[in-house]
């Protein structure tokens, strides 16, 4: 985990690339335009950032790729999102869509000790 925890949309940025490249060869400032509906200028000031904090690679006008670091950071939001889709629906019976919704909302703010605790109580049903 960082040291310094990255905003919500940072966040959100590093999931989608990693989303992305499960689907398509390489990502593009482009593609994440399309896909938050955000001006090509903005994505590429949040790809900046990211590229700061050493968690993508990304040459002016190239492809977009994670980092081993980058790549660890969209694995465990991942984990964490997926966790609390199937816990939200599954378990306390919140509808699909909405449970997608809220899970991208918690997954980052929820406590470590509360994703284990969820995970733990996942695994025990």
């Amino acid at each position: 985990m960082l040291k310094k925890k990255l905003t919500k949309a940072l966040e959100d940025y590093i999931e989608a690339i990693y989303f992305l490249t499960k689907d398509k060869p390489s990502v593009r400032v482009t593609d994440l335009a399309k896909e938050f509906m955000y001006s090509k200028a903005s994505i590429s000031r949040a790809i900046s950032t990211l590229r700061e904090k050493q968690l993508v690679k990304h040459e002016t006008y190239g492809t977009i790729s994670l980092t081993e670091k980058g790549l660890s950071l969209a694995l465990e939001v991942t984990e964490k999102h997926l966790m609390l889709t199937k816990f939200l629906h599954e378990v306390i019976g919140v509808s699909s869509p909405t449970a997608e919704k809220d899970a991208c909302l918690i997954e980052h703010i929820i406590s470590a000790e509360t994703v284990e605790k969820i995970k733990t109580y996942i695994e025990k049903k």
